[in-house]
């Protein structure tokens, strides 16, 4: 099985060895008719997050963090069975598993600087908020006291 690389920004990127991913080939469900009774084309790619040496100290725990959700003891699993051929749902499981891992150890976004709203954003508010409550003055029916 081929290794896997994972792009990290600003050095060397993650390697995956094969020997770090574990695979069960249960049988499939969905299309496929009888043949999905006798093949196990379905897939599951376990790659166990916490005892990997791919990634640097910070990079696994930042993935674990974000991943924490979708780990079952430790270890990521993918599930693949969109395609009739094993072959296929192997190579979409990687294929995910490297998108996932890429997600998950991207730094996080710059934290967002507060602004204020300019003056003519300010006036423009004011002006319609003028407006609308004059259309709601004029809806106003104006009762009139009874002369008796």
């Amino acid at each position: 099985m081929v290794d896997w690389q994972v792009p990290v920004a600003g050095r060397s990127p993650g390697l995956i060895t094969a020997s770090e991913l574990r695979w069960r080939f249960p049988r499939s469900s969905g299309p496929g008719g009888q043949n999905v009774n006798t093949t196990d084309s379905r897939v599951e790619l376990l790659f166990d997050l916490r005892a990997t040496t791919a990634f640097s100290r910070a990079l696994k725990a930042r993935a674990l963090q974000r991943l924490g959700a979708r780990l079952v003891e430790g270890c990521l699993v993918i599930a693949a069975s969109e395609h009739r051929s094993q072959w296929q749902n192997r190579v979409e499981a990687q294929r995910r598993l490297v998108e996932l891992l890429k997600e998950a150890i991207k730094p996080p976004p710059p934290p967002r600087r507060p602004t204020k709203p300019t003056r003519g954003s300010v006036q423009r508010r004011l002006a319609a908020k003028k407006q609308r409550s004059a259309v709601k003055q004029q809806r106003r029916g104006r009762i009139q006291p009874s002369e008796d």
